[in-house]
């Protein structure tokens, strides 16, 4: 995994003051989420009207659900993020360590869990710390021996006399 220096922007703990870039792009969010409901709304319109097309739609739906499900992050590759989001409200999320800021790759905005308000654009930002800690590698170390017990030992004891016997009276005919 690569090494990643995790940046802030702004407190989110402190007083904040919404910027004319923050409305722009609150509103720039706003305007792409509409067309995207719109544009979705479409392509299911068409999709349901066509029982085969329902029918395939559901199945990739099911596929693409099975990969999400089996493809869990683990703890210790999530970075905790304090975020103030458009609204005014703090929250914690959590994105992928190599993500140097919570804003990247198309996760710069999110729904506010106090007050509803979807999409609310991120405008502040610092890091916490990891979900979880990575897990302690153990130093491997050989299975310790254990010794024979007597009836072992006696045991192979009898198979050796026995094929020393088979030996020798194979090597006297």
């Amino acid at each position: 995994m690569r090494s990643v220096e995790h940046t802030s922007r702004g407190l989110p703990l402190e007083e904040y003051e919404l910027t004319r870039r923050d409305h722009r792009w609150q509103k720039d969010l706003e305007n792409i989420r509409r067309v995207a409901h719109e544009q979705v709304a479409r392509h299911l319109d068409e999709v349901y009207a066509d029982p085969e097309l329902t029918a395939a739609h559901h199945e990739q739906l099911s596929k693409v659900w099975g990969l999400i499900e089996s493809a869990k992050t683990p703890p210790h590759k999530i970075m905790r993020w304090r975020v103030r989001l458009y609204c005014g409200h703090i929250v914690t999320t959590l994105r992928h360590v190599e993500n140097a800021e919570p804003t990247l790759h198309g996760s710069s905005s999110e729904q506010c869990p106090e007050c509803g308000k979807d999409p609310s654009a991120i405008v502040a930002f610092e890091p916490i710390g990891l979900a979880g800690e990575p897990p302690q590698t153990r130093p491997t170390t050989p299975p310790a021996q254990r010794k024979p017990s007597r009836v072992e030992l006696e045991r192979r004891i009898a198979q050796l006399e026995e094929e020393n016997r088979r030996l020798r009276t194979e090597q006297s005919t």
